[in-house]
């Protein structure tokens, strides 16, 4: 009898993947992987999703101050076996080595443009008439 597989991660995904996410940042804090390109770059590594089988780590990058994301994520997807060699000793209790995979962390554009539409003014005002309505 098989356990129904839910989109919601369990305890473990998470807490492997904020082991991963820490390695990962360790790696690229100390300056190990020798590119150009990640070298001169500030990378905010936000989250780490592992798979269900623990097998494969998907690691949500944020370049700070870089306009073209899409370079800086090649480049950390060029070098993902020498990170994934590199991160092994941090995880050697992990019965299989984590796949990386690396991918553009979109949610702080989101969190901008839902800041900006409730800065607008259509929304001011709507909330300015809730505020009236409950004065009253």
């Amino acid at each position: 009898m098989t356990k129904p597989s839910s989109s919601a991660p369990n305890q473990r995904m998470l807490r492997v993947g904020e082991q991963v996410r820490a390695a990962i940042t360790q790696v690229l804090q100390r300056g190990e992987v020798r590119d150009e390109l990640i070298e001169k770059t500030v990378i905010s590594i936000s989250e780490v999703r592992m798979s269900t089988d623990l097998k494969v780590a998907t690691a949500y990058v944020a370049p700070l101050g870089v306009s073209d994301h899409t370079s800086i994520i090649e480049a950390l997807n060029r070098n993902a076996r020498y990170i994934r060699g590199r991160i092994g000793p941090q995880l050697r209790q992990m019965k299989y080595m984590p796949e990386v995979r690396f991918r553009d962390d979109t949610s702080f554009d989101n969190y901008q443009k839902i800041d900006a539409l409730l800065r607008s003014p259509e929304v001011a005002r709507d909330l300015g008439q809730v505020e009236d309505d409950k004065q009253e």
